[in-house]
């Protein structure tokens, strides 16, 4: 069956670094687009960021992300990985991978086939 799992995450002092990965098995990446999510205690899960299905040509970042952020892509290693830099406390939470084959339902709707089972990033001093 398909299976992503994010890691990565972890606590970190303010402009600190991580770099969260997301490794799928049982599908063919280069088909799905791929998507992180968060989501903090008491708010709304919002798109992160999300990269486009084959060579990952199109990214799009939440403005709150922008210049800080990076997401990338590697088919053969079927990994994804959100490279995210100069952290803010404000970027505590728990981070989703998402994978699907449509553009509009993982983004727009937040409905993608398959979800991984996050990875905590806290941003704290």
């Amino acid at each position: 069956q398909v299976q992503l799992v994010e890691s990565g995450g972890g606590l970190v002092q303010p402009g600190g670094s991580l770099r969260l990965s997301c490794a799928a098995s049982g599908l063919t990446l280069d088909y799905y687009v791929i998507g992180w999510f968060r989501q903090a205690p008491g708010k709304e899960r919002e798109g992160v960021s999300y990269i486009s299905s084959s060579d990952g040509s199109r990214t799009y970042y939440t403005d709150s992300v922008k210049g800080r952020f990076t997401i990338s892509r590697d088919n053969a290693k079927k990994t994804v990985y959100l490279q995210m830099n100069n952290l803010k406390p404000e970027d505590t939470a728990l981070y989703y991978c998402v994978a699907d084959r449509n553009l509009w339902r993982l983004w727009y709707r937040q409905s993608a086939d398959f979800w991984g089972q996050g990875t905590q990033v806290t941003v704290s001093s």
